[in-house]
């Protein structure tokens, strides 16, 4: 008896002394966005017109890789007389059990949130990490992830935007666990992430350079650094040869994924990356503002604004360099992630059409978890933290009145 009256003492203590923020972040980021299914008049957890991966996950039901027949208001890709999706598979992946339960009505709208919250409660970890309070590292959980581009992909559970808010979670979550000095999870996910955007590619340096700087002090050479590295190398490379042969057995080509035999690019004459574009979406995106007059009306631009407003945490993390840099901190592994950061941006700069109709710069989230990684590194400073929360609380308004006149 005794010794039941001590286990559960020492239960009760547990749950005392455990953290229940994340549980409050939980709750702030659906309630919110309940309140935005409301305004804009959509389901919270509803399917979705735009269901391609769902398509994707019952063909595979079916044993096959190509969909039935054609859809025309999705982007499939057309190759030898077959409809396939074109882009990469994981979210189907993670559909596939689901479409036995839901069938074609999968909770596409749900899943959205679902990966956006992944990002949002790994970037409050992160920052505790760096030793913020758990109220401060909690506020700015939400602003960064809330006022920012991922907002209004987290309201509609479409192709596009279920792949970048799943690769948003898992990059921020790989990032996380490398900073925590767990390389072999972290160089998983971030494997993984790349299977929902390829330009994810181009973590890799930051990610290992992390590893190492986080470990400076206590690596003993080569072989040691090899042991903690070689696993999650081994699992990515796994991962990416799934994917390349997924790739070879739909095209004949194990780093295409389809997006080259869309219609636009395979005979209509577009070229999907090409350097013509950037001076186009550098206007857009660089420098263009969110609003546009006309007729003594304003109206928010559709089709998107500079990313410097629409995320951010970009910002931030540019004007942290400078500040770093003139105080004489601004070490190597800062040096890694602001060019990682600039080398995904500029990537992205390259795409036709940089997301087409969006409130925001929507592939700039992508860019979001090397800043998160360089605040994550920084120590924590109170006076930072209220100004990236102010600047925050207005950009997350002006968000929400722009999803009231942007969205899908």
């Amino acid at each position: 008896m005794q010794k039941l009256l001590t286990k559960n003492n020492r239960f009760l203590q547990k749950l005392k002394k455990a953290d229940y923020t994340p549980l409050l972040l939980i709750f702030s980021v659906l309630t919110s966005l309940w309140c935005l299914h409301i305004l804009v008049g959509s389901r919270f957890a509803g399917s979705t017109a735009y269901n391609t991966y769902t398509l994707q996950a019952l063909a595979w039901q079916q044993g096959t890789l190509h969909l039935p027949h054609d859809y025309p208001w999705l982007e499939l890709a057309i190759y030898e007389g077959q409809y396939y999706v074109s882009f990469p598979p994981l979210p189907s992946v993670i559909l596939l059990p689901l479409t036995w339960i839901f069938g074609a009505n999968t909770p596409d709208n749900l899943l959205v949130k679902v990966y956006g919250l992944m990002g949002c409660l790994t970037i409050y970890g992160a920052l505790k990490s760096a030793g913020n309070k758990h109220s401060s590292a909690a506020i700015l959980a939400y602003l960064y992830t809330m006022a920012s581009s991922a907002l209004p992909m987290m309201l509609e559970g479409a192709v596009w935007y279920q792949a970048q808010m799943l690769a948003f979670g898992l990059m921020c979550m790989a990032v996380m666990l490398m900073v925590r000095l767990k390389p072999t999870p972290a160089l998983f996910l971030y494997a993984l992430s790349v299977c929902c955007r390829p330009f994810d590619a181009v973590y890799a340096p930051l990610l290992y350079g992390v590893y190492l700087y986080r470990r400076r002090e206590s690596l003993y050479g080569i072989r040691d650094t090899l042991r903690h590295l070689i696993p999650g190398t081994v699992l990515g490379l796994m991962v990416a040869a799934a994917i390349a042969v997924f790739n070879y057995v739909r095209f004949g080509n194990p780093l295409e994924f389809g997006h080259n035999y869309l219609p636009e690019f395979s005979f209509q004459g577009g070229i999907q990356f090409s350097l013509n574009h950037v001076a186009n979406n550098a206007k857009t995106f660089l420098f263009g503002s969110p609003l546009s007059f006309d007729d003594a009306k304003y109206s928010v631009n559709a089709f998107g604004f500079t990313l410097f407003l629409a995320c951010p945490v970009i910002t931030f993390t540019l004007v942290q360099a400078v500040v770093d840099l003139f105080r004489k901190r601004f070490t190597w592994i800062n040096a890694v992630i602001l060019m990682t950061m600039v080398l995904h941006i500029f990537l992205l700069l390259l795409h036709r059409t940089f997301g087409g109709y969006q409130l925001g710069a929507r592939y700039v989230v992508d860019a979001v978890p090397a800043g998160i990684c360089y605040f994550a590194l920084c120590k924590p400073c109170d006076k930072r933290n209220a100004l990236h929360m102010a600047l925050l609380a207005a950009v997350l308004v002006f968000t929400i009145v722009g999803v009231q006149f942007v969205h899908l």
